[in-house]
């Protein structure tokens, strides 16, 4: 048995054996995902969104604390969380990206609103 894993919003996918944690795979599928502990879980930049229905193995109670409650919403670690199947994953923005997407966003409303 294979794991398959589709990273949102750029719809790579990669196959990878069970068991490789959803930062390995991202970096297989030339996918991006920020961190800077080297995979150790202790920066919490690799955060990403796990898709309801995603196949993954179940989160270790090191993670969920580390987590504090985010997990709840979908929210896992790259570096920690496992694949076991099939999974579709979004990764977030980086924060100044996502700042600069608002604020272009803000400024289109308020051109929109001239006319």
């Amino acid at each position: 048995m294979s794991g398959e894993v589709t990273f949102w919003p750029s719809g790579r996918s990669v196959k990878v054996k069970p068991g490789t944690t959803l930062l390995d795979a991202a970096r297989r599928a030339g996918v991006p995902i920020q961190t800077r502990c080297g995979g150790k879980a202790a920066c919490f930049m690799c955060k990403v969104n796990v898709r309801p229905g995603s196949d993954l193995m179940p989160i270790s109670e090191q993670e969920r604390r580390k987590l504090g409650g985010l997990d709840e919403g979908g929210t896992r670690l790259s570096c920690q969380a496992r694949i076991r199947g099939k999974a579709e994953v979004d990764i977030p923005l980086d924060p100044l990206r996502a700042a600069v997407a608002r604020q272009l966003a803000k400024q289109a409303e308020e051109d929109d609103s001239l006319w």
